[in-house]
């Protein structure tokens, strides 16, 4: 008589893991799947919200940045994260936390390389990272694809069809990333290749490989021959006022002692074989660098090396200051917020820049943090001005998986997966959310409009 087959026991984990479902499950009772459509009341007013932020910036730079901001309702949304943590902070807010980008805008994904030179599409910026609850960078997301579409002239369905696409592409993944191992967790990422040669429509893919082989193109080589000329024999960063500016008096004027502890400090930061690698490099020329939009105004310089035999590598060093959401999350963990940006980085990004580190920079008693990474290493970006309703809507379904992937490797994937659920009640709540949310910062943009109209805010633009 054959013996009968034992069950299988089920593992720990497996039982560990759908009781932290259920425990997010009940946590709907608490904040319903349906208040998430709930848009902010109450506000403060983001004209001084906005104008505060201003206060710490190269004063020369702020009116770069107004003029960047009022081109669009899209850019401006771009610059005012700010804002948004104040009105988040207004709406039903889960406690199910976790490290969150504080700044995931459409424009905030990319393509980048990893340290097996392999293409990536993951977050870019990190520069409000903190702990607070998921369903603020799904909500920041959410409402940034929907101005997006308003600014491209997409018809209302095609705009919500590809906000509730990133949504719900968020919730299925974060399922399914909640059911892999975390080692195996670790080492998942979204690699461009497949996601071009998964495309059916030729002209998308076309479009995405241009994009593909122009990041692939991008390195410090690259770099020195569009921001480089000869010089005395030696490769000199090129003047561009106001968006680059050489720091050669200012570095003259500052003690080498605090740029060598400034650089020490840096590479403390870095493990052993990184430091060794940069050993290799010397410093050859500095410059202030004016990035993005919300950025403008902060210190950003980038920084050009050089090997004993001459190879070049171009790294920037970015001004981290507290976080956005400090006010409504609680103050960093970090004594500097470089660390921050870095250590949060590090948390979410499925693979991050070998070069990645912190430092502070110390002068006539004022301090600043500052953060380090490569200038260029494979970096693209797919414009959402230029794609068509069909691209549009792929390209947000992947930004919410990047989304996903992140918050997964970071947080607590069973329980908020056990809170979503499998019916689409949070995808159409946030759909909503985000169409109401982008009225009231197209409102907001037409205050600011007002206010550079009046004279309250000094703008230039076409920078």
């Amino acid at each position: 008589m054959a013996k009968k087959n034992k069950p299988i026991p089920e593992f720990h984990h497996a039982a560990a893991a759908r009781a932290r479902r259920e425990e997010g499950q009940d946590r709907r009772a608490i904040v319903p799947l349906e208040s998430h459509a709930t848009v902010p009341s109450g506000r403060d007013d983001p004209m001084d919200i906005i104008t505060a932020q201003d206060v710490s910036r190269l004063t020369e730079l702020v009116p770069i940045r107004h003029g960047r901001m009022s081109v669009s309702a899209f850019t401006f949304y771009r610059a005012t994260a700010a804002v948004m943590a104040s009105d988040l902070s207004r709406t039903p807010t889960t406690d199910l936390t976790l490290q969150i980008c504080g700044d995931a805008h459409l424009s905030n994904f990319g393509v980048f390389s990893g340290p097996d030179r392999r293409l990536v599409f993951d977050l870019n910026d990190f520069d409000e990272t903190l702990t607070g609850p998921f369903e603020w960078d799904v909500k920041r997301l959410a409402a940034s694809i929907t101005l997006a579409g308003r600014n491209n002239d997409f018809k209302e369905k095609e705009i919500r069809k590809a906000t509730r696409s990133a949504v719900t592409a968020y919730r299925e993944a974060l399922d399914r990333f909640s059911q892999i191992a975390p080692l195996a967790l670790n080492y998942r990422r979204i690699e461009i290749e497949p996601v071009i040669q998964s495309l059916k429509d030729p002209t998308m893919r076309k479009r995405a490989d241009k994009v593909s082989q122009k990041a692939l193109l991008r390195d410090s080589i690259a770099a020195v021959g569009k921001l480089t000329e000869i010089v005395n024999g030696r490769h000199q960063i090129v003047s561009r006022p106001p968006l680059i500016i050489r720091l050669d008096e200012q570095l003259a004027a500052t003690g080498s002692e605090e740029i060598q502890e400034f650089f020490r400090s840096y590479l403390s930061t870095l493990p052993h074989h990184r430091q060794h690698l940069l050993s290799h490099y010397a410093v050859v020329d500095v410059a202030h660098k004016i990035v993005g939009v919300g950025s403008v105004g902060t210190r950003c310089m980038i920084v050009l090396l050089e090997s004993g035999d001459g190879h070049p590598l171009f790294l920037q060093f970015k001004e981290a200051g507290s976080s956005v959401l400090e006010p409504y999350c609680g103050a960093s963990p970090y004594a500097e917020h470089g660390e921050r940006v870095v250590q949060g980085q590090r948390l979410m990004q499925t693979t991050g820049d070998i070069f990645l580190g912190w430092s502070q920079f110390h002068r006539e008693g004022h301090t600043t943090d500052f953060y380090f990474r490569q200038l260029w290493d494979g970096k693209g970006s797919f414009d959402p001005e230029a794609m068509r309703p069909a691209g549009f809507e792929l390209y947000s379904a992947v930004c919410g998986d990047a989304l996903a992937l992140a918050h997964a490797r970071c947080g607590d994937a069973a329980m908020i997966s056990g809170y979503l659920g499998t019916e689409p009640t949070f995808d159409d709540a946030v759909t909503d959310f985000a169409s109401g949310y982008a009225d009231i910062v197209e409102g907001d943009h037409g205050v600011h409009a007002a206010a550079i109209a009046s004279g309250r805010i000094e703008a230039i633009r076409d920078i």
